[in-house]
């Protein structure tokens, strides 16, 4: 494992990857929810090695942020329950510029009891942004939980329906 720190309109971003094959295992914000302790994170990269192992992410998250990516194509790793797995899949498929509510996710993946299961598996998805958590709404349309906060969860989806942000509101 090895860790690289980026800036981003939302603030520094901790990239996550597994050296080797550099596939991208976590993607943590400033103060994000869950977050594991960073002594997990592996070392800290610069230089070439920094740009191997992270620099298809660090484009790719470029690219969304001017505006110009929809979807992310990159090879992913995160650690989870097959529970949590599913839940993280399916986000993937919510498209850009949607959202989906909780209940609408426990249905689409075949359990629509399990709401609070799937409340709680995105919560914890270690990808925030590659895997599109921000894309998930209460209920009543309120932004409940992200990881990251609510302001940033509100910024990506503006960011992603056109509206304008202020991208200093997280310097």
């Amino acid at each position: 494992m090895s860790h690289t720190v980026v800036d981003s309109p939302l603030g520094a971003l901790t990239l996550v990857a597994e050296e080797a094959s550099g596939a991208l295992r976590a993607l943590y914000m400033v103060g994000h929810r869950h977050a594991p302790d960073p002594s997990t994170f592996g070392d800290r990269l610069a230089g070439d090695d920094e740009r191997r192992v992270f620099g298809p992410v660090v484009d790719q998250l470029g690219e969304y942020f001017a505006g110009g990516r929809r979807a992310f194509d990159l090879a992913t790793a995160p650690a989870g329950t097959p529970f949590q797995l599913a839940v993280w899949e399916r986000l993937r498929a919510i498209p850009y510029g949607e959202t989906r509510t909780y209940g609408e996710l426990a249905a689409e993946i075949g359990n629509p009891k399990a709401v609070r299961a799937v409340g709680l598996a995105n919560g914890r998805n270690p990808l925030s942004i590659v895997v599109p958590c921000h894309r998930v709404i209460g209920a009543n349309g309120a932004m409940t939980g992200f990881g990251g906060g609510i302001e940033r969860k509100e910024f990506l989806l503006a960011l992603e329906g056109g509206a304008a942000v202020h991208p200093a509101l997280f310097a």
